[in-house]
């Protein structure tokens, strides 16, 4: 995964940890400390690793086309965070589909599956259709108990889409924001919220 913003900052306390000790420690002993160069908290075979599968290409630029507006249909741009392209979210599922290559088959296939669908109904590819076009197609394979026996096919493949989507949206910090998530504040205590304390009728007692 590309995503370890936390595990890299715990790898940087770590790291500035380790040469604090060494400071520490009489001139005559020395402790090996990771270079600078050395990206905290990884081992070099994954770094050589990620940069090797960000450098590969699997989806052609046609298969991307189709992946970003799948995801912007997913999660769409509103007023309070951006869509799933503007997290970046095509690239990410372009980085997990080599990163775990379970998924190639599934996902190449599916986005085939969808513009054959497509090509059927409306003589052009997914990314060639109209924005009504496209939404009454999805609308016939993104609700699987609504779903017709014939789509199974394609509900597979959008649940899967579905799934890289969100993982990718609410791993970034436009998707964090998104949920209001805030994570611990340290040296910050403001007390049990007021809306927790009349929840179970503790608004009058002192906490």
């Amino acid at each position: 995964m590309n995503r370890r913003d936390s595990i890299k900052a715990l790898g940087l306390t770590a790291l500035s940890t380790t040469v604090l000790v060494s400071a520490c420690k009489p001139s005559g002993e020395k402790e090996e400390v990771a270079s600078a160069g050395k990206e905290a908290g990884r081992e070099q075979w994954e770094t050589e690793r990620d940069n090797k599968l960000k450098a590969d290409t699997f989806f052609n630029k046609h298969e991307m086309a189709t992946i970003t507006i799948l995801a912007n249909i997913i999660i769409p741009k509103d007023n309070v965070s951006g869509s799933a392209s503007d997290a970046k979210v095509p690239e990410f599922i372009e980085f997990i589909v080599k990163d775990m290559p379970d998924h190639q088959l599934p996902m190449r296939g599916g986005l085939k599956w969808l513009d054959l669908h497509c090509f059927n109904r409306y003589e052009k590819s997914f990314v060639e259709a109209s924005v009504s076009q496209q939404i009454s197609i999805i609308d016939e394979i993104a609700y699987p108990k609504r779903a017709k026996p014939e789509m199974q096919a394609g509900v597979a493949f959008f649940n899967k889409m579905r799934s890289l989507t969100t993982s990718g949206f609410y791993t970034t910090e436009i998707g964090i924001k998104d949920i209001g998530y805030v994570g611990n504040v340290p040296n910050e205590w403001a007390g049990i919220p007021v809306d927790v304390l009349k929840q179970y009728g503790m608004e009058n007692v002192k906490v």
